[in-house]
């Protein structure tokens, strides 16, 4: 974990920017929410609040703990809502939907670089193979 903070901490200073918090627990393979980030202490804007190596150990060990990270697993299961004909196919502009419009929202630059490079092109039907 002290590794993983001292690539964050980017001056040397033996603190990282608390907007980075997410992105050091995420290099530790935890996978917290937006809202779990916030709650353990990030913050949405860059400057606002430190963090030393102390103050960080036990909210890894918090976020190690908690329950609302979502697996590869979990991620397939919701897929599978929308594979109507359960073939392992859903279409693609309803894949695009759900990445813009529900949960942790993804911008449009997001999304097309998601499709670009983690989709299959859909079929003539607008299918993906979601599996």
């Amino acid at each position: 974990a002290s590794f993983a903070f001292s690539i964050y901490d980017f001056d040397g200073s033996g603190k990282i920017d608390a907007f980075n918090l997410g992105d050091v627990l995420r290099a530790l393979n935890s996978n917290p929410t937006l809202a779990t980030i916030e709650k353990l202490g990030g913050t949405k804007k860059k400057g606002e609040k430190t963090l030393t190596l102390e103050e960080f150990l036990p909210i890894y060990s918090q976020a190690k703990k908690d329950k609302d990270q979502g697996q590869y697993e979990d991620f397939l299961e919701c897929l599978k809502l929308y594979d109507k004909n359960e073939n392992g196919l859903m279409l693609g502009a309803e894949l695009t939907h759900t990445l813009l419009a529900l949960g942790e929202k993804l911008e449009d630059t997001e999304v097309a670089e998601v499709t670009k490079d983690c989709m299959d092109a859909e079929d003539d039907d607008g299918m993906i193979p979601y599996a």
